[in-house]
């Protein structure tokens, strides 16, 4: 699953490490979902579109779209 993930983060000029503690995961997790080893969960990927305010869809995309 592709994902825009460390463009938003980029835009708002946060750190992995910032951005984990407003998600309370780890900065390896947060890396290991932008680099697309690791999807993340559900909840996560809501906690996620909340955050950003978007749509989980406009975050997350499958690799073939």
């Amino acid at each position: 699953m592709k994902n825009r993930l460390k463009v938003l983060r980029a835009e708002r000029d946060w750190s992995q490490a910032e951005l984990a503690l407003q998600l309370d995961v780890s900065r390896q997790a947060v890396n290991a979902i932008e680099t697309g080893k690791h999807d993340p969960s559900l909840p996560l990927a809501f906690r996620i579109s909340r955050l950003f305010e978007m749509p989980i869809e406009e975050i997350f995309h499958d690799e073939n779209t």
